[in-house]
């Protein structure tokens, strides 16, 4: 790979980390922070799952959210960047099979499309563009 394509990988790979912390980070505090009520008018699976399942797929979400920044920003131990993306890689996974199990088909393509980009990044930050580490 040349040097510009490189940098072109390293660059999108850094966009599509910070989109994806946005994302998380404020569906993450959403779920930890919002009243379950209030959450049901946009979410309704949340009525159908204890109050502390919801909860822990917000700090789930909001972990993975700075995961995706924080250790690659600061290159202290930046794999945990890929980590991170992997790990919201299976919170989709598993809300994608949660929604198929109960006739919400029609929410799966979100955590397609988040799950396919969190996995970009694992692929992007262990093979293209991988960021060293602080020496």
């Amino acid at each position: 790979m040349s040097e510009k394509q490189g940098k072109g990988w390293h660059i999108g790979l850094w966009v599509l980390q910070a989109v994806l912390a946005i994302a998380f980070g404020m569906a993450g505090a959403m779920k930890l922070g919002s009243p379950i009520e209030e959450l049901a008018s946009n979410m309704a699976w949340v009525t159908r799952v204890p109050a502390e399942l919801v909860r822990f797929i917000g700090a789930a979400e909001l972990l993975g959210a700075l995961g995706l920044i924080v250790p690659s920003a600061s290159r202290i131990r930046p794999k945990l960047t890929s980590l991170a993306a992997a790990g919201l890689v299976v919170v989709m996974l598993l809300a994608a099979g949660h929604h198929l199990m109960n006739a919400e088909a029609t929410l799966v393509p979100v955590n397609v499309v988040l799950g396919g980009l969190a996995a970009l990044i694992v692929w992007g930050r262990a093979k293209q563009a991988p960021i060293q580490p602080r020496s």
